[in-house]
């Protein structure tokens, strides 16, 4: 089972910090592949257009944001950036596809990336 995951909260979707899942937005869910392939790519040209930024890791895993969307956190004391994040998952867990080329990291980011520190201590 394949699932495609969009979230939004503090963190890109790689990290899979514990309660990951609680920054979903939506979740859809395929019995193939390729269907979750289609889909995910669908939503990544959705997300791409939409945002300024975006960093792409390998395995169908993509973080969007924009520099002005940012939430306080008071633990931390200071502004944390705010992702919408694109996983491609297999039962819950990153796809392994190494030898596909289309799936090297690319990036088209700021810079200006910073997650609580706090959060990920007790991660």
């Amino acid at each position: 089972m394949f699932q495609v995951y969009t979230l939004h909260g503090d963190n890109e979707p790689w990290w899979f910090f514990e309660d990951w899942e609680a920054d979903a937005t939506d979740l859809k869910a395929f019995d193939t592949f390729e269907e979750a392939e289609g889909y995910y790519y669908q939503q990544f040209e959705t997300l791409n257009s939409d945002y300024t930024y975006h960093n792409k890791k390998n395995n169908f895993l993509s973080a969007f944001w924009d520099e002005s969307d940012e939430r306080w956190c008071e633990e931390c004391d200071d502004f944390l950036q705010q992702y919408w994040g694109l996983a491609l998952l297999e039962n819950k867990q990153p796809v392994k596809l190494e030898e596909r080329k289309e799936l090297y990291e690319t990036t088209n980011s700021s810079g200006k990336a910073k997650c609580c520190k706090r959060s990920q201590q007790s991660a």
